[in-house]
């Protein structure tokens, strides 16, 4: 049992909390990155509360829809194109989702009225062939989505920590009277219980594209910076960040590299296989250093009077310095070269007449 500095007894909630909340001794005890597993699609069936779900919800035969929709998928896994996570949400009033309705990142877009009937042909039409549901036509969703692990049937941990997310951040979205911006439920199980408080938020990144990215250990204190830097600017805080949506950990070469180090790796690799002409390398039509008309930024001002574009400075130098460093090592073993070529032509002639 929890006690205090004077060795009595803590109270059930605040011992609760130094067990399984906030304050437990596992936070911050494990690196984050590259803790999930690659995905490229996440489907939440909305169902009922945590407070209602057993700990396998999708095998729980007192929940027969999720149960129905999970084994379904996993049977269907084969003829899945593209690689789906199935989570259950909840927290539903009937005004923004009811049971049975199915939200779908990153395609935002909602199917409402799931049955058990009905599994096998929404997962025909829309998981496997990518149509319409029963030609029904989806609805769009709007704005940020965070879905908070508050699964405490599955974990304790989850149920202590969940719920105080989920109340901070609607203090939080009120107070900035962003209601309508941002939306926030609780989902079930979805990977590292010790990482809680878990979450998962589906919002357009600083390039306006819809970017899904895993937080682990956070607290009701990092949700403002949650809300102002990530939802807001599309900024990743790299200190909580466990992995995102597309992104495999093997692409990050398993090596604990945050989102920034993910993207100058794959352009230095854009640039490493870019073809080189006239001792310049060619800029691919992609990646960092592509600059005006395909042209490349390495391409500085001191040669053809192209400027490197916003950001990629840095990069462009390492590697035309690299690049230069190479055509400098060449010259230089040419003029050696040459210059024994020319003292064994002088002493052939010195021989010559003595």
């Amino acid at each position: 049992m929890a006690a205090t500095e004077n060795g009595s007894p803590l109270p059930d909630g605040e011992e609760e909390a130094s067990k399984f909340g906030f304050q437990r001794p596992e936070m911050y005890s494990t690196n984050l990155a590259n803790t999930v597993d690659a995905y490229d699609r996440h489907v939440f069936l909305c169902y009922k509360c945590p407070e209602d779900w057993l700990p396998r919800v999708e095998d729980s035969e007192a929940d027969p829809l999720p149960k129905v929709l999970s084994t379904a998928v996993k049977a269907r896994k084969n003829n899945i194109n593209v690689k789906t996570k199935l989570t259950i949400c909840g927290g539903c009033n009937g005004t923004n989702c009811s049971d049975g309705d199915v939200l779908i990142f990153p395609d935002m877009i909602k199917y409402k009225g799931l049955t058990e009937a009905k599994v096998d042909q929404f997962i025909d039409d829309v998981l496997v062939n990518g149509k319409q549901w029963d030609s029904v036509q989806p609805e769009v969703l709007t704005g940020s989505h965070v879905f908070v692990c508050a699964h405490g049937s599955r974990d304790k941990r989850c149920g202590v920590c969940g719920p105080a997310l989920i109340e901070k951040f609607k203090e939080e979205i009120e107070l900035r009277g962003i209601q309508n911006e941002i939306f926030v439920s609780p989902c079930s199980h979805i990977g590292g219980h010790k990482y809680a408080g878990n979450l998962i938020i589906y919002s357009p990144d600083s390039k306006g594209k819809l970017s899904g990215h895993w937080y682990g250990y956070v607290t009701p204190d990092d949700v403002p910076e949650v809300i102002d830097q990530h939802i807001s600017k599309g900024q990743v805080i790299e200190r909580l960040w466990r992995g995102q949506m597309g992104v495999s950990p093997a692409e990050c070469e398993k090596t604990n590299e945050k989102p920034s180090k993910v993207k100058e790796k794959k352009a230095k690799k854009h640039l490493s296989e870019a073809p080189v002409k006239d001792d310049k390398v060619i800029a691919p039509t992609f990646g960092c250093c592509q600059g005006s008309k395909g042209t490349s930024c390495c391409n500085d001002g001191n040669s053809n009077g192209i400027s490197e574009p916003k950001g990629t400075k840095g990069l462009c130098n390492l590697s035309c310095w690299i690049g230069k460093w190479e055509q400098q090592e060449l010259l230089t073993a040419a003029a050696v070269v040459g210059s024994v070529a020319a003292i064994a032509v002088a002493y052939s002639f010195y021989k010559k007449s003595h």
